[in-house]
Formats: C-alpha cells, sequence, structure tokens
C-alpha cells in the first residue's frame, strides 16, 4: 500500500473511532475554544454548527482530532472537516430514500468544506485547474470514491484541450488514479479515504458540484484566469443569496485559495473590476477579507489594498 493512500486508511480508521465514541450533537461542544483558542490564528470569534475536524501540526508528526465550531474550524491550518456518516454504512429506513443533508450543511457549505479538506490533501503546488478539477471529482464520485468526468463537463470546464496535465497533478499528488473511458471522457477513482467518508446525500453534492461551476465558469469568469476562477468559487461559497455582512480571515482564505495574500487581494480586485461581486461591497482590513451587501454597480480599489463601490 502507498504511504499517501496507507495514510487516508488509518487517519479514516481514526475517524471511525470517533464516531463511535460521539457525544450526542446537542451535548458537543468546541473543544477549540475551551482551550482558549489556541490552535489557530486569530479569527472573528467561535461560532457556527459543530464538527469533527481532524488537523495536522508539526508537520504530520502530530494529528489531532477533535469537535470544533466552524469558525474555528475554518481557522485552523492544515485542517479537514471529517463527514458524520462513514462510507458504505446503510441508512436505517423502511424502504429507498434520498438522505437529507445534515442541518445546516447546504450547497454553499459543502463547497466550503471541501475546498478546506482540498487545502489540506492536496501538496501546496497543486495549480488551480487541478484544484478545481478535484472539487468537481470530489463532489460527483459515488460512495466507492468512483467517478466520471464526461467529455462534455469537461468542456465546459476548459479542460477539453488540456485535461492531461490537470489529471496528471492530482494522480501525481496520489490523490487518485485516473483512466480515458472506453465509451468516451475520463473516470478516477479517488485514493484518499476521507472522501470517502461525505455526508450522505449525492444529489446534494451533485448540487453543490452545479452551484461551483457556474462560479468559476460564468459569462463574467470563463474568460479569467483558473486562479480568478478558483477564488470566484471560494467567494460565492462565503456570500450565498440572503446572506448578511459577514467576514472572513484573510489567511485561512488564501489558503483555500492556493494564493499568498497579496496575490489574492490582486485577484479579488479583478472580480470587482469584471462583475461577479458587483451585489457586494468587499474590502480588507489588516487580518480580514469583509463584506457586505451592495447596490449594483461595479467595485473599484482604492488606495491600501481596500476594496470599494
Amino acid at each position: 500500500m502507498r504511504g499517501a493512500t496507507a495514510r487516508s486508511a488509518a487517519l479514516a480508521h481514526l475517524a471511525g473511532h470517533a464516531r463511535l465514541d460521539a457525544l450526542p450533537r446537542h451535548l458537543r461542544t468546541c473543544q477549540c475554544h475551551e482551550r482558549g483558542c489556541r490552535w489557530h490564528p486569530r479569527h472573528r470569534g467561535c461560532g457556527g454548527p459543530i464538527a469533527l475536524v481532524l488537523a495536522r501540526e508539526r508537520g504530520g508528526r502530530l494529528w489531532r482530532l477533535a469537535d470544533v465550531c466552524t469558525n474555528c474550524a475554518a481557522a485552523t491550518h492544515d485542517a479537514a472537516v471529517v463527514p458524520e456518516t462513514p462510507a458504505g454504512t446503510p441508512p436505517v429506513r423502511s424502504r429507498p430514500r434520498r438522505s437529507p443533508a445534515p442541518p445546516g450543511l447546504g450547497p454553499h457549505e459543502r463547497i466550503r468544506d471541501m475546498l478546506s479538506y482540498l487545502a489540506a490533501a492536496l501538496p501546496p503546488s497543486t495549480g488551480p485547474q487541478a484544484r478545481l478539477l478535484a472539487l468537481q471529482c470530489a463532489l460527483r464520485a459515488d460512495r466507492h470514491g468512483r467517478v466520471r468526468m464526461p467529455n462534455g463537463l469537461l468542456r465546459g470546464m476548459l479542460l477539453a484541450g488540456q485535461a492531461t496535465g490537470a489529471w496528471q497533478e492530482l494522480v501525481e499528488a496520489r490523490w487518485l488514479h485516473h483512466t480515458r473511458s472506453p465509451s468516451g471522457g475520463h473516470q478516477a477513482q479517488l485514493l484518499d479515504a476521507t472522501v470517502l467518508t461525505q455526508a450522505p446525500g449525492r444529489a446534494l453534492r451533485a448540487q453543490a458540484a452545479g452551484l461551483a461551476l457556474r462560479a468559476a465558469y460564468s459569462p463574467a469568469t470563463r474568460a479569467q484566469s483558473a486562479t480568478v476562477r478558483l477564488t470566484a468559487v471560494a467567494l460565492n461559497a462565503f456570500l450565498p443569496p440572503g446572506a448578511v455582512c459577514g467576514s472572513v480571515d484573510v489567511a485561512d482564505f488564501a489558503r483555500i485559495c492556493a494564493l499568498p495574500e497579496d496575490r489574492l487581494r490582486e485577484t479579488v480586485e479583478v472580480l470587482c473590476a469584471t462583475g461577479p461581486l458587483s451585489p457586494w461591497s468587499l474590502h480588507f482590513s489588516a487580518a480580514e477579507l469583509h463584506w457586505r451587501p451592495a447596490g449594483a454597480g461595479t467595485l473599484r480599489a482604492s488606495p491600501g489594498g481596500m476594496v470599494q463601490p
């Protein structure tokens, strides 16, 4: 068994033990907050649903599995949310029906969780085009980690002529095994056992995949670079319809987008100038990216890195 595959299997085994010992949902609290939030940089405070989070420290010599709130999980480096339902566990019900999503886990939250997972699972050198492909594979995979990507879907992702490079990056990262489908298109077997423990509801994950696809390849973004498109997907996941004022830690958001912080600011400015963020007013403070609803119109960058209507 290869090192990456063995590591993933070991982590999935560890997560299985944690689920067996899990407290009832109403008794679970943020263990990070209980320890004074020492596991991550400063952020805007605890909040959101409690999730089981796996974090790596000291270059992988120490692994921590703990109940953590959504905000603390997002601010923790090298961390990923462990889905609540283990792969292969059949739902207990009298007749087949679609599995509901866990409370509070809609398509926007699913994309955020998956981007956070990919930021920890893929090497930092993995390019944005490969990350966009990995996001679609992870959200579209079945419970055995198998996924088929038709040629039409790859053309929509602007990968029809350059898919080989993106696939190769994910193969070299030992994240998946890739083959050409005899009937056309591409197929893959995901190798990271963590992906197999996603929350139930394949139809809901497919909905999240479609949302990410529209954000990355809308008329306003498809002409942009893959870096800009990946940032557009991340921002769209944090700005669902009906959202109000909010903020996210710049360092953590840059990690999700696989960008240094200065490049993140430049990329957000590009998105503001090209129109996809017109319903929003965004600005950077020293450590956070803030947003609030705005009227129609474009956004412009002011001196000092601020983005204003």
